[in-house]
């Protein structure tokens, strides 16, 4: 569905719902807000999002948004709160992103919203959306045979109303590094990897997600056998649920009497900073590969159960290694290190 000319000036507010207040999955929708502000320019974008049991600074990510609101169902109270609050604004334009999942929840809030148009998936590769009854703008797609990266997944949601991005517009959609980012990431880089003739290499072994996660013991001796090879600056980045494998790792490293520095909890765009200036970074699958992957860092991301073509980082000098099994510790400690030394050849 294309919108009239006449209508386009009516839109003042857009809501968008679904399971995308995640890191990885913000950066990956980007592309979806910034079609909606070239098509809306003078809109306000609301995100519903999911209460988290960490900071998630979706703002900071997406500069895009205009409001947030949390969506809290711990109690009768705060769902009535979130409905007022839901229905403080009138939405011409209500969008259920459904990329990778369906959320029933989702849908019947962009319903309640009272957004006239509702935009959304009716199936993906065959796998019918029960909830697609709430839409009146729908399509089939079939992403998983088309092989179509959550960047062009997101996008396709909203060319349906019309939105859409040019190949070089979409090629910019990245994380807003500003200056003041950039001054904080050299202080902390010539703090603790003084000397620019060594690599400086970094490694996050931690991840959201069980399945995502290589072995430790693979990390340690993929550290351990770089480090001997190359004297290398060691970089180790950890989130707020890695607590418990920062610690067997670094106690490790210990052992081994390799130095290391932590970078822990960073905010986002320092840490893409920070990431930018590597020479190489070696992560799981996790919402640091998506920042990492937008700074246009060089990198390898591991992957076990989730499609690589969907999630992956694929700008220049970004590689991957794809579980063949779909367990991740079925990548072998000696494929990861073949890939980095190619990568850090002169």
């Amino acid at each position: 569905m294309n919108l009239t000319e006449d209508y386009i000036p009516q839109v003042k507010n857009i809501l968008v719902a679904g399971k995308n207040n995640q890191i990885g999955d913000m950066i990956c929708s980007l592309p979806l807000y910034a079609a909606l502000k070239k098509k809306f320019p003078k809109a306000k974008i609301t995100l519903v999002a999911a209460k988290t049991n960490y900071p998630v600074p979706i703002k900071e990510i997406n500069p895009y948004l205009k409001n947030i609101i949390v969506f809290d169902k711990s109690s009768l109270k705060s769902i009535l709160t979130f409905l007022k609050e839901l229905r403080k604004e009138k939405y011409q334009i209500g969008i259920v992103t459904s990329t990778f999942a369906y959320s029933t929840t989702s849908h019947i809030i962009n319903f309640l919203s009272g957004a006239k148009i509702r935009v959304g998936v009716k199936s993906i590769d065959g796998k019918v959306n029960k909830a697609a009854k709430y839409l009146n703008v729908k399509k089939d797609f079939h992403w998983d045979k088309e092989k179509k990266h959550q960047r062009e997944r997101n996008l396709d949601v909203v060319r349906q109303i019309g939105c859409d991005l040019t190949k070089e517009e979409l090629a910019e959609i990245k994380l807003d590094i500003s200056a003041e980012d950039l001054v904080s990431a050299e202080v902390f880089l010539v703090k603790n990897f003084p000397d620019k003739s060594k690599l400086t290499i970094g490694f996050h072994p931690g991840a959201g997600k069980k399945s995502n996660i290589w072995k430790l013991e693979n990390f340690i001796e993929l550290i351990n056998s770089l480090h001997k090879k190359y004297k290398n600056y060691v970089l180790i980045t950890a989130g707020w649920t890695d607590n418990e494998i920062l610690q067997t790792v670094t106690s490790k490293l210990d052992e081994l009497k390799i130095e290391y520095t932590v970078a822990k909890n960073f905010e986002i765009k320092k840490l893409a900073a920070v990431l930018s200036r590597l020479n190489l970074y070696i992560t799981n699958d996790t919402g640091t590969m998506h920042i990492a992957g937008s700074a246009g860092c060089k990198m390898i991301s591991l992957f076990g159960p989730t499609k690589s073509y969907e999630w992956a980082p694929s700008m220049e000098n970004q590689f991957y290694i794809q579980s063949e099994t779909g367990n991740i510790n079925d990548i072998s400690e000696n494929n990861v290190l073949a890939l980095a030394e190619k990568i850090l050849q002169p």
